[in-house]
């Protein structure tokens, strides 16, 4: 009962633990990018709690290096994870999480870092998280929240010897829960907008999300840029449209509803291998990039309202999205 009541009142506060009681074919895992040009370092966090079919389970630190691209999976049990009752703040051994803070303790890597400026989630009505009304449907295989779209940051990285000063740095932070990840699926983000005033965030998912027996696409988008947050989503109405250049070098994206039209094409560079989760079970792979480029462009009734380039980008394109997803 304890469990059931913890899981209820996460279900609407998607940032926190949602998995209280769940112990097979479970993962839930949360996406740290910190991204400090001035020093050269780009980084993904990523902690997290995974259950196979078995009921097997271990928790996890995967670690993205986006300059070196480069990854590390350091595993935990599932004793090490101790997450907060009644706010997102997780322990991992000796790592910390949280909305506010990032802590990570590794022998080659020191993170100590606090956020400040926050862009959250507004809820809306029916929509109390980035997914809307499809967050409460039951038997997703993969669910989807948003805990910062931008924020500034305090705090060090060490890297080895070499102690870097994080306070020029920009964050994002994103999480996923459920069984595991859609069938196919293309995946960006980006917090630096070229020529773009005051805090800036583009993040894209689309998918082949596997339901009932049977799939639908779905697609989530959100653009904050000049102080307005622009979001295309599947719940919202919004329609998308996917192509692949002919030597599979860019992906563009296209996004549009009644008013606006976004259109992203993604150019991928090197990046490190992650586990991603399969029937609970982190033994998939994905390639993710933090040194991107997105080309970016939206228009507004036919007028040009923004056009430039989103560096330090993170973009997955999984191995079958040409097959599922053009079009």
């Amino acid at each position: 009962m304890h469990d059931f009541l913890l899981r209820q009142r996460a279900t609407f506060d998607p940032p926190r633990f949602q998995g209280w009681g769940r112990h097979r074919q479970y993962f839930e895992g949360w996406y740290f990018k910190v991204v400090v040009p001035e020093a050269g370092l780009a980084y993904a966090f990523i902690p997290g709690i995974s259950y196979d079919a078995g009921g097997k389970g271990h928790s996890f630190l995967q670690v993205l290096d986006g300059v070196a691209a480069t990854s590390s999976y350091h595993e935990y049990t599932t004793n090490d994870f101790r997450p907060a009752a009644y706010r997102f703040d997780v322990q991992l051994g000796p790592h910390r999480f949280s909305t506010e803070r990032l802590r990570v303790d590794l022998p080659e890597l020191q993170v100590d870092l606090s956020f400040r400026g926050i862009h959250p989630w507004t809820p809306r009505r029916l929509a109390r998280g980035v997914m809307g009304w499809y967050g409460f449907v039951p038997k997703m295989q993969c669910y989807h929240g948003l805990v910062s779209f931008h924020h500034r940051m305090r705090g060090t990285i060490r890297v080895g010897d070499t102690t870097h000063d994080a306070a020029s740095g920009v964050g994002y932070t994103e999480k996923d829960w459920g069984r595991g990840f859609p069938d196919a699926w293309i995946w960006g983000q980006s917090n630096h907008l070229s020529d773009a005033r005051g805090p800036a965030s583009l993040m894209l998912s689309v998918a082949s999300i596997p339901w009932m027996g049977t799939a639908f696409r779905g697609f989530l988008c959100t653009l904050l840029l000049e102080g307005e947050m622009y979001i295309f989503t599947t719940w919202t109405g919004a329609q998308s449209a996917v192509t692949f250049s002919p030597e599979g070098t860019s992906v563009t994206v296209t996004f549009f509803n009644s008013r606006y039209h976004l259109t992203v094409t993604g150019h991928p560079a090197p990046g490190g291998q992650l586990a991603s989760p399969i029937q609970g079970a982190m033994t998939g792979k994905i390639n993710e990039s933090l040194r991107a480029e997105l080309d970016v462009r939206l228009e507004r009734d036919g007028s040009l309202v923004y056009a430039g380039t989103a560096t330090w980008a993170g973009l997955e394109v999984s191995d079958n999205a040409r097959a599922r997803l053009a079009g």
